[in-house]
Formats: C-alpha cells, structure tokens, sequence
C-alpha cells in the first residue's frame, strides 16, 4: 500500500531585507566535494533563477542525510539536496534553485515515508526557517548529529580511536530562551509579521506560536502581533530581540517555568509619544520588562520599569551559583542543557583543590565559577571587555575569591600576556565556530595535563583536535550535546590528555 503524505507551505508574506543566502553548511555524509559544492554563494537575481527552473515537481528517492538534515538525491548523476525529505523516502520535490554542480528542491509530497518520520511538534514547522528537522524522530536527530561529528573528526582530523561519550539530551520543546524575532508590516496585506524567517528566504513566516521557544515568550507572539499592528512606529520596528531569565532555584531544577522575560524593540525612527505610552502599558499588562534600541547595542536602555536592576538570571544550582545577565549578554540558550553540559564538563576536567586552571572564550563565566568552586584558582579570558566585567560581578555576588578574568584578543598569539605566563594544569576553551586554529601552539605549549575542548562547529573542533595531536596530545574521548534541538546545529566536547607531561 503507497501512503502519501502530502506537505502544505503556510502562505507567507515577503521581509523588506534584502540578504545572501548561503546554501548551508558540510550537506554530504560522504564526500568532501559536496561540503565543498553547498558552501557555495550563488549570485544571481530571484527573477532570473526562477526563470531557468523546471516547472514540473519530480519524483525522486532519497539515498541519505545530509549535515544539515536535507535529504541527498541523484538526478541523472548531478548531487541534489531536498528539504523535508528523510533517508529511504520516495518524494515528489519542485525545484527551487539550480547550480552548476547541485540543485536544491523542497518536497511537496511524500509518495512513501520513512519510519523515522514523525509529526512535527510545531504548526509552522514546513516553513519556519528556526527547525530544520523536526519532521525526523528525536533519536535520529541525535544519531545524525552523532555521525556528522565522528565523521568530521575522522575526515578532518584524521581520528578514529577515542571513546565515543552518550550524547547529552534535553527536551526538545520550549527550550529556547534567547531569540531574535523579525518584525514586519506588510501595507498590502495589512498584516503584521512577528517570527523567524522562512527556510532559505529572507520571507517571514506567518506564526502566531513556536514550539522550540520558551512558552512565556512564545505566548507573546500573537499579542505582539497585533499591538504593533496598531502602533505608528509599526513600519519602523525590524526586530525584537527576546531574553528569559530563570526566578528562582526550583524554576532553575524545571518544577515551573522562568518568568522573567525581557523584550529589546529595535526601533529605525524615534517613537512617538503615544507610541511610547502603549510600549509601557503593553509591558506592564504582560509583565515584561521592555528595552528599547534605536541605534546599535550600546544604544539599549530600559523603558519600563524605569527602576530596577538591569539583570536576568539563571542558576547553577549543583555548584550553588546564581548568573547575572544583561539581556544583551551572549548566553547558552538552552537553560537545561548548559547545566548538563557544565556537570560533564567538570566530571571530564576533574578539577582538583591543588590545581590552577584556564577557560579560554570565558564569556561571563558560565565555566570560569563553577572550576572555581572545584579548584585552587581559575583564569578565564575573554575577547569582550564588557563580559570580564560580568564575570568579576558574578564572581563577587557568588563570593568567590579564586578567580580572575582578563580581557584579551584570543584570535592572536598572546603567549606574551602576564596571564599567559603562569602554570595551568588543565585548561578549558569555548570558542567561536571559526575554533582555535591560530593559537593551538600557544595553547599547547602551556603543557597543561588536560584540555577540555567546548565546540559549536565539529568541523573546526577535529580540525584544531588533529593540531592537538600533533603537538603532542592525544584525543581521548569525544561527543555531541543537544543545544539546539530539531535545529542541524552541533554542538561538541572533546577531551584531550598529554602524553608527555
């Protein structure tokens, strides 16, 4: 018996943004080439692409994965990427580009499903450019990002041998507690956009909920909607940047959900005065605390309350600490799964009464203080000057004395740094996705017993681990944490142990 699921877009309507999109990141299983092939940006006009594309939907069958969760097909031998197709599915796929050496359909409907297809947990989820996978089963989310990761750290890194750790999992809805919704006022319509943006479009999704988000910003949505919908200032608003802070302890454990939600509204023009009034009742109404922004980030300032603290909060409550934040701040986005991350964390480093230890990439000390409670005297370093402030103003709130931080470039060599200077016995690092690559040597020559490596790239991370062993360390165990579920996003620890003290 052929059973046909059939997937219906949700209408949408265009974003006045204007940007490139990149085809995506390390698509193929197998081959470097076609990492290589969808990396490509391809310059060309809407007009002019479409104009050159069949006409016609094609039946096809999927053979597998790719990275970021599209399924990989062959037309007459030419590699061919199809979102919202599974590995074993035969679909019926319209072509939506073309390029000299891959296309790129979406799936229209699926003529024979696979048996890790499910029901997406979200309404918007064919169209929504947030989740990617949320068509495919838990499990095999985690098993694909399992691969991706092993896989890299065998092509790339050239290594095999190493134990391969659990994949550290949390629930996979309401997870998301920072996120950047785009804003949109279409005249023709007379419509108000509040979401994330379509799938390889600078369109905006049509949403009035998300499942991924936190549900007490993810409530917001409609409300927002419709009360920027009747505000002048509603043509000049492209951005609302959200940001959730845990309560309390027993909010921080998941007995009830945080609470405490901040709203920062980018705003191109002045708001009227009336403008300004309803942004305050609409804040007191729906109990947030609103910012606004009318230039860049150093713009922010708080509109309502007028007093109080500028500072959300999440909690460490295995190590007894409590994290200030300023909504702005870079934080994990995944409240559960950063405690999870930071108790494997520590569990690997084992940091011990006698020892000094570095966190590289510290940001506000989301790693530095909980080392710091475990240890003799932790150093973190971090790019942004602002989050060494952060990190001393949650040292001195947790009391906690054994800890420092410093501001420094870590993409440059900074062996001459006073900091640099000292005996580590471990080290931790946390970088950006581009890694550590420029300052493996420097890194290295500390000598230090063990690094712990913290990735959001597996490609970077067995690019810098294939360094590390080479200078002289081996890669003793390695796996995946589930920052970001329903979303192709990696994210990687990995565990390294000199072999030469």
């Amino acid at each position: 018996m052929t059973v046909v699921i059939a997937i219906f877009p949700q209408v949408s309507l265009p974003d006045f943004t204007i940007r490139t999109q990149l085809p995506g990141e390390g698509p193929s299983d197998h081959s470097a080439a076609e990492c290589a092939l969808q990396q490509q940006v391809v310059l060309m006009s809407s007009t002019r692409r479409r104009n050159k594309l069949p006409t016609e939907a094609i039946e096809l069958k999927v053979q597998r994965l790719s990275h970021d969760g599209r399924g990989v097909a062959s037309i007459h031998g030419k590699i061919a990427f199809v979102d919202g197709a599974l590995a074993g599915e035969t679909a019926s796929a319209r072509y939506v580009a073309r390029h000299k050496q891959y296309d790129e359909l979406r799936a229209e409907t699926i003529l024979i499903p696979a048996v890790q297809r499910v029901e997406p947990p979200c309404a918007y989820a064919s169209v929504c450019g947030g989740c990617a996978m949320q068509h495919l089963h838990p499990d095999a989310q985690i098993e694909l990002k399992e691969r991706v990761l092993h896989e890299q750290m065998q092509h790339i890194g050239g290594l095999q041998q190493y134990e391969h750790l659990p994949a550290l999992r949390s629930k996979s809805v309401g997870y998301r507690r920072k996120a950047r919704l785009a804003v949109r006022y279409v005249v023709k319509k007379e419509a108000m956009l509040v979401g994330f943006r379509e799938k390889n479009s600078t369109f905006i999704a049509q949403m009035d909920d998300c499942a991924v988000l936190n549900a007490c910003v993810a409530r917001l949505i409609s409300p927002l909607r419709i009360f920027l919908a009747a505000r002048d200032c509603r043509y000049t608003v492209p951005q609302i940047e959200v940001a959730v802070g845990e309560v309390d302890v027993p909010a921080a454990r998941g007995e009830h959900l945080p609470e405490d939600v901040a709203l920062i509204v980018r705003h191109l023009e002045p708001l009227t005065p009336a403008d300004l009034q309803a942004f305050v009742e609409f804040a007191g109404e729906h109990g947030v605390t609103l910012y606004l922004q009318p230039g860049n980030t150093d713009s922010v300032h708080r509109l309502w309350p007028a007093a109080g603290e500028d500072r959300l909060y999440y909690h460490l409550p295995q190590f007894g600490l409590r994290m200030a934040f300023h909504p702005t701040d870079f934080t994990q986005v995944n409240g559960e799964l950063n405690r999870d991350m930071i108790a494997r964390a520590l569990e690997m480093l084992d940091p011990q009464k006698h020892e000094t230890i570095l966190d590289l990439f510290c940001g506000l000390g989301n790693f530095t203080l909980p080392l710091a409670t475990r240890s003799r005297h932790v150093v973190g370093v971090e790019g942004s000057g602002e989050m060494v402030k952060r990190g001393f103003e949650n040292a001195r709130a947790n009391a906690l004395e054994n800890v420092e931080f410093h501001a420094a470039n870590l993409s440059a060599d900074f062996g001459g740094s006073t900091w640099a200077a000292q005996h580590y016995d471990k080290i931790l690092l946390d970088p950006p996705r581009s890694g550590a690559l420029e300052i493996i040597p420097v890194i290295a020559a500390m000598r230090a017993r063990k690094i712990l490596y913290i990735s959001c790239n597996p490609a970077t991370l067995a690019r810098d681990a294939g360094e590390l062993v080479k200078h002289g360390y081996r890669l003793t165990r390695a796996g995946v944490m589930d920052m970001f579920p329903h979303t192709s996003h990696v994210e990687s620890i990995a565990e390294f142990v000199l072999l030469n003290p």
